[in-house]
């Protein structure tokens, strides 16, 4: 303690169970305020993965769906899950395997991109597909996290 007080720093214990106690002399407000830096970087460098949900119906035309294809393929590369939607309206039900048609020939032209997290399922007059990205490439970096970080 006293050799602490001569150079003006704290003494801080480091391990109290052991016998004797573990002790170290440092400023505790520097080493404070480096682990508070440490944990906001960190935490700056964390990937918070969205789910973007696309919906489609079984009779999709096909330019819309080309269109959802590339809203789907946009997600996946900027590395979100996209889940899929397929809703069926009226006598549409009755024909629930034209829904897993499509849902399976959009999981073919999104191999290379994606691969399937959850396989096609019905629920009530739903059904979904969740599509995770694959890991191969880095994703993008997004547009509103590169301007907070250069304000």
């Amino acid at each position: 303690m006293q050799l602490a007080q001569e150079a003006g720093l704290d003494l801080v214990e480091i391990s109290p169970t052991s016998r004797p106690p573990v002790v170290k002399i440092l400023d505790y407000g520097k080493y404070k305020f480096q682990s508070q830096k440490k944990a906001a970087e960190a935490r700056k460098k964390q990937k918070t993965v969205e789910v973007k949900e696309i919906k489609m119906r079984p009779s999709i035309d096909t330019h819309d769906y080309e269109v959802k294809m590339r809203a789907a393929r946009r997600f996946l590369d900027e590395g979100d899950k996209v889940k899929m939607t397929l809703r069926f309206r009226g006598r549409e039900m009755a024909h629930q395997e034209l829904g897993l048609q499509l849902l399976f020939r959009v999981r073919d032209e999104l191999v290379e991109a994606a691969k399937v997290e959850s396989e096609p399922r019905l629920e009530g007059r739903q059904m979904i597909m969740i599509l995770a990205p694959t890991l191969k490439a880095a994703p993008a970096p997004r547009p509103q996290a590169a301007a907070a970080a250069s304000s």
